[in-house]
């Protein structure tokens, strides 16, 4: 009896690296290539400036006391200063929290009191949402004016705020002015930083939804995202040639681990469009940046194809891309691979937990197979189907809960040892509690 069970087999190693380790290698090799283009921003990143520049802010990081295994929240919508929080960040040892720009203030204050952040890196606003506003209503210390770390009864661990931009706001630094404290902290002292981490640490805090409850903090090392990022990339046949058009949110995997540690890892540029998603945008950068791949959720590319200026928008450099988040309908996967221009486009399926993609189905499947499975598993991962009464695993074709186990699976939930031991077993398998068949392909 065939059991649904499957190995994913591949003949390229785990990638023992960390983070700041594959910055600094993208630098030395990729010096010149972009790494990032924020449109919306008109900045431009080769790899050897992005290094550059996030050096920069990890020595700043360290120059506002954080210490290795700290917590450093990034409260924003795509921007450039989001990638450069992240790998800073990695370099200094820090834990990034990313926090949905969307959120409300009991769900900001929620996240930073439970991840325990000790420096906030957040933008001025997103969209109509004035972050100053909330964050003082939060903190009303930060009014207080104050030359030394902040004291906020409310948000007890939090020391720092920085905002994006030029200008200082209530109780905190500017980007600019943070950027500048680097220049107190020598350049060995952060290679010292680098050279005590190891791939296993962990590096990132992404909240899930909190359907039930509250939101848990899926807690996720180097070794998890930037595997899991390499791989991806692998199989959309990623090299320095490749422009990833990234309309998706940082904040999410999607967006932080799939574009960004795909890119790193094979010396590709990530474009953003725009703070936020906007189709016109998102067009408007794949013509004017020649993009290679397209992220998104269904929906996006719906957007796309139903713009009144898709039509005059020149698309012919897409190959591949990532749709994601959803089931994909059949008409609008063959308008992506037909009007688009995207042949090569692939579905993922993963969660958080699992850093976060598992199955992708490969660049040449049938349009069928993309649209009506996940597609197979990715190298180093396992995977099962059980019966979630008894935990036996199912023969091939029979429904069940479906587990993940391998080098993806999350360190745990942050400071949540009862959340942790519910979702993963004393085998390491992580039950998504989603439902699948597996079958012979």
């Amino acid at each position: 009896m065939n059991l649904s069970y499957v190995h994913g087999v591949g003949t390229t190693p785990l990638l023992a690296d960390t983070i700041g380790g594959a910055l600094n290698r993208a630098a030395e090799r990729w010096d010149d290539c972009d790494a990032l283009v924020a449109c919306h921003q008109q900045l431009r990143y080769s790899y050897r400036e992005l290094r550059d520049e996030a050096d920069r802010a990890a020595r700043a990081l360290m120059a506002l006391g954080v210490q290795r295994g700290d917590r450093v929240g990034i409260w924003s919508g795509n921007r450039a200063e989001w990638m450069i929080t992240q790998y800073a960040a990695a370099k200094a040892g820090a834990i990034l929290v990313n926090i949905n720009p969307a959120y409300r203030l009991r769900e900001l204050e929620y996240v930073l009191t439970h991840s325990g952040v000790n420096v906030l890196v957040t933008a001025r606003g997103f969209r109509s949402t004035d972050y100053v506003e909330m964050l003082t209503a939060l903190i009303p210390e930060l009014t207080v004016a104050s030359t030394g770390p902040i004291v906020a009864e409310r948000v007890p661990a939090l020391r720092h705020v920085v905002y994006l931009g030029t200008d200082a706001q209530p109780g905190g630094i500017s980007w600019a002015g943070f950027l500048d404290l680097g220049s107190r902290i020598d350049a060995r002292d952060l290679d010292a930083r680098q050279a005590a981490l190891q791939c296993d640490d962990p590096v990132n805090i992404q909240y899930t939804s909190g359907t039930t409850g509250s939101p848990k903090g899926a807690t996720l090392s180097h070794h998890n995202i930037l595997n899991n990022g390499y791989f991806v990339g692998e199989v959309l046949r990623y090299t320095e040639h490749d422009r990833i058009c990234a309309p998706v949110p940082f904040y999410h995997c999607f967006g932080c681990v799939l574009a960004n540690m795909a890119a790193v890892t094979h010396g590709s540029a990530v474009i953003l469009p725009g703070e936020s998603f906007d189709p016109d945008a998102t067009l408007q950068a794949i013509e004017a940046e020649t993009c290679t791949s397209i992220y998104g959720v269904p929906t996006m590319f719906i957007a796309q194809l139903d713009h009144p200026r898709f039509g005059s928008v020149q698309l012919e450099t897409l190959r591949t891309g990532i749709m994601a988040g959803a089931p994909c309908p059949i008409d609008v996967m063959r308008k992506v691979i037909g009007r688009m221009h995207v042949p090569q486009i692939t579905i993922c399926y993963g969660m958080t937990e699992t850093s976060p993609v598992s199955f992708q189905s490969r660049i040449d499947d049938p349009i069928a197979v993309r649209v009506s499975t996940v597609g197979r598993v990715l190298p180093h991962l396992e995977s099962k189907i059980i019966d979630p009464d008894t935990g036996a695993t199912v023969p091939r074709g029979t429904p069940g809960e479906l587990c993940t186990r391998g080098y993806a699976v999350m360190l745990g939930y942050w400071n949540d040892d009862e959340a942790t031991a519910a979702a993963i077993d004393a085998a390491r398998w992580m039950h998504t509690g989603d439902l699948a068949v597996m079958n012979d392909d």
